[in-house]
């Protein structure tokens, strides 16, 4: 078996709000959710729907062997993990840090559970000062635009960006 080198994340972590979905789940959607023939309602009965790209970023990222996070500030639990339920998006993340606290504290609980250390994972997130306060303990950070989402371009970016940090890790094959 020979070994070959792979710069890139062992975990990447997206943020919920204003970066896999358009809206804060806690101010702007009525709760409980519904669904109705494959789509998502809130008691409104107004759409809710992620940024376009993210189902198949998702699927994709999960089809190559990335492992994947949640970490949200939110203080609507039950709602965030309700609608990624509905969205058929639980198979997709393997630790959920879903509560109202510093983004820290939940990649301490990433670190802590998956053994893993800040430089080998790549976050993603809208708000400059969780970007920030990750970047200064060794995350990866790439800072989602206003009003636009996780793109499939952003996270090319994100992963080109990972290689070029430059923190390694071997694995044989």
């Amino acid at each position: 078996m020979s070994e070959e080198r792979h710069v890139k994340p062992k975990l990447i972590v997206f943020d919920l709000d204003y970066s896999l979905w358009p809206f804060y789940v806690q101010k702007h959607l009525v709760h409980p959710l519904l669904q109705n023939k494959g789509e998502i309602f809130d008691m409104r009965l107004r759409p809710v729907k992620p940024y376009p790209e993210v189902p198949m970023i998702l699927s994709e990222l999960n089809e190559k062997g990335y492992e994947l996070a949640i970490a949200s500030r939110t203080s609507e639990i039950r709602g965030a993990n309700q609608l990624i339920k509905l969205l058929g998006w639980d198979k997709y993340f393997k630790y959920k840090e879903i509560y109202p606290t510093s983004k820290l504290k939940h990649f301490s609980k990433f670190c802590d559970a998956s053994h893993y250390k800040y430089e080998e994972m790549l976050f993603f997130d809208d708000d400059h000062r969780n970007i920030q306060e990750l970047s200064e303990v060794g995350v990866t950070c790439v800072l989602v635009p206003a009003g636009e989402g996780v793109t499939k371009n952003l996270v090319e970016a994100g992963l080109e960006l990972f290689a070029q940090n430059g923190y390694n890790w071997y694995e044989d094959y």
